[in-house]
This record gives structure tokens, sequence and C-alpha cells, in this order.
């Protein structure tokens, strides 16, 4: 039986916390091993607080810790492809935060180097595995929507936690790269990753803080089978932090709520006494607390799916090439944002369908007509709208 995984942690901010949360909790078989943080304090403060046996502020000396087996990158933008470099150099697994790179020539290097090297490499998106995305992308495989025609998703805050989030250069942009690969990312698994995205049109502006990044931003892709993508982020929203997604099919409906109006809700005059959920902005009045937050978010779904996938030697659901296509994706948005206009998606390669059909909309009635719509009306009587399929001629019929 597998012993569990011994990890180095790269990163002790939010990310970090939450990644060592979940790899510790219910008594897990994988531990981190050695946590590295911007300075030695800072990391001894969070081996202290987490149980982990060793910390240090030197990168290379965490990833060639002998006695771990992976890397977990929970880093700022900028130090990700240092930090995949050193993980592949010591042939170690590595697993990467999202966004995996600023930009697409960043996450191709960081491909490249784990594929040349043959060694495991995850994409740590943890929205597209939480429990209700799991079971609602099964549905859509299933056929249950019918053929895929809109997906919206949406996620928007007050805005990051730590200094790095909001400098354009390290981060490699604003609200889009921050939480535009979240929704990317669930807007394709609903799709299809297999089915290729062609071009996008996005806006961004900054409207409330003052930096050089973007604080929001919408989106459209446009994929091969006519589909559409739809993503709306912002980092000037108030009241916590609003995960949203919609799929609407041809046979069916998905809504779906993570984070606020999920089944808890409290009202405290004198306060909560203390932590509520991420993002949240108050501790008093009407407050929405996340029964298990790591769970929701994905992270335990995320974390069994990437050491399960190392030990039976597949790849993971989320892998290094998705997050190349993401960043190709934001690219894109950031062009469009700056052009007006749509702009092709540039990938290096594609690894899905070639030939993809297009949806269409028509569903033959008779040898003359295809149908438009049926639908009972208030008096009970049933109403079909038809096309002729030769002159064009709408026409109905009531029954």
């Amino acid at each position: 039986m597998q012993q569990g995984h011994k990890i180095t942690m790269l990163g002790t901010g939010l990310i970090g916390m939450f990644y060592t949360m979940t790899l510790h909790g219910q008594r897990g078989k994988d531990r981190v091993q050695t946590v590295c943080a911007l300075t030695d304090d800072e990391a001894k403060t969070f081996a202290q607080k987490w149980d982990v046996p060793r910390w240090t502020s030197d990168m290379a000396k965490a990833i060639e810790d002998p006695d771990t087996d992976t890397v977990v990158i929970g880093l700022p933008n900028d130090l990700h492809e240092q930090a995949v470099r050193l993980a592949v150099r010591a042939k170690k697994a590595v697993l990467c935060t999202k966004p995996l790179g600023r930009n697409a020539k960043e996450a191709k290097a960081m491909l490249d180097a784990v594929e040349k090297a043959g060694v495991f490499a995850g994409y740590l998106e943890d929205l597209v595995y939480t429990p209700k995305t799991l079971k609602s992308v099964r549905s859509v495989r299933a056929g249950s929507l019918g053929k895929i025609l809109w997906v919206r998703s949406r996620e928007t805050h007050p805005g990051p936690h730590s200094a790095w989030f909001w400098d354009v250069h390290t981060a490699g942009g604003g609200a889009i790269v921050d939480m535009g690969c979240h929704c990317i990312e669930i807007i394709r698994a609903f799709v299809g990753k297999d089915i290729r995205p062609t071009e996008v049109l996005c806006t961004a502006d900054t409207l409330v803080h003052p930096i050089e990044a973007e604080d929001s931003g919408i989106g459209l892709i446009r994929f091969a089978t006519r589909a559409l993508g739809q993503f709306e982020v912002s980092w000037t929203f108030r009241g916590g932090m609003d995960l949203r997604d919609e799929v609407a099919g041809t046979e069916g409906t998905i809504w779906l709520n993570h984070f606020l109006r999920t089944g808890f809700e409290m009202f405290s005059a004198v306060g909560q006494r203390g932590y509520v959920a991420e993002k949240a902005e108050g501790e008093t009045g009407w407050l929405f607390p996340v029964g298990d937050e790591v769970h929701e978010l994905g992270y335990v779904n995320m974390f069994s799916d990437m050491f399960d996938a190392m030990e039976a030697n597949r790849p993971p659901m989320e892998t290094f090439y998705d997050g190349y296509v993401v960043n190709a994706i934001i690219d894109a948005c950031y062009r469009s944002a700056k052009s007006k206009t749509w702009e092709p998606i540039q990938l290096f390669e594609w690894r899905g369908k070639q030939d993809v059909e297009e949806i269409s909309g028509l569903k033959p009635y008779d040898e003359r007509h295809v149908l438009i719509k049926k639908e009972r009306m208030p008096d009970g009587k049933t109403k079909t709208i038809l096309k002729d399929k030769q002159t064009g001629e709408i026409s109905q019929k009531i029954e």
C-alpha cells in the first residue's frame, strides 16, 4: 500500500495555508515535510503552526530536500517558472497553482520542461474540482443537457489578500489573470476540454483601485462548436466572494452557487467572534459562513486526483497543457481588451479534437417543416411554431 507522499511546500500565503490544511486534514497520509517562505521567520512560524518538520527561505534547498518526492508551488506568479525548473532538475513531481504562468510563453516553457524530463506535473485549478462542479460535469457528459450552447462563470470579491497580486509585473495582469483563469477552465470543463477555443472578445478596466492592472473584466470565448463561454471577474464586488456558474444546453440548464447563499446563513448582532469565510467583509449582521471551506473550494478532490494519478501513472484531470491553454486564452483576452475586437487564440499545438460538428438548432417536424418551439398555453392548448423548409415562412398551429 502506498505510504503517502512527502511534500515540499513553496509559499506560506493564503494558498499555501489552504493547500497544507487540505493535505494535513482528515489524518491524511500525504504530509508537508519542508516549507519555504520569503524569510526564515515566516517559514518557521508556518512550520510550527502546521507541524512541518523543516523550514527554509532557500527555494532550491527546499526543493532538493532528499526526504520529499513532490513539490507544490503556491508562490507569486513570477516565480512559477523558476520553481518548475528547479523541481525538474531535482526529478520530482511538481504541482503548480493557478495560473500556470503570467502568459502563454511562460506556461509553454514549463510544459516543455516537465514533458522533456518526464516528470509528473499537475495544474492545481481547484474550482473545477468543487463537488458541485464535478457532479454537474458528469451530468453534462452523460448528455443530460443536450448540446452545450453557453457557459457563464463569475468570480468577484473585494480583492486579493497579498500585495503581489496588485503588481501587474509580478502577477502578469489583474483580475483577469487572477480569477479569469478559474472561470476559463470551468467553461472549458463544461463545453469540453477537447473542443478548441478559437477566439475571444474582452473588455477590461480599472474602476476603483489605484493600480496599473485591471480590477474588472468581462470576456466572451467562442469555441469550434459555436458554443460560447462568458466570464465575469472583478476586484470591486462588495459583500464577500461570489462564485457562480451557469450552463445552458439544448435540453437543460444548470445553475451553481458555490460560496454565497449556499444554505448556511447566520445573523449575529455581536459578531461571529472569528473567521467567517474567505473574502468575508464583516463579522456582524447577516453572514454566510462555509462549513468545510477547502472541500467546497475543490482542494480535497483536487489533491486526491493528483496523487491518485501519480500512483496510477496516468495524467491528472488538470495538466500543465490545460494551464497552457488557459494562459493562451488570457493572452488573447488582453489583446482584445486593447484592440476592442475579436482576437484569435494562438496555440502552438492543439491536442483535442480536430474536426467537430457545429451546433445546429434544426429539429425536423414533418417532411415540410422544422420545429421552432412547442409549448403549453395558459388555456391548456398546445401551440407549435414551425418554419417551412423551402420558403422560410414562419407559421403556428394550435391543438
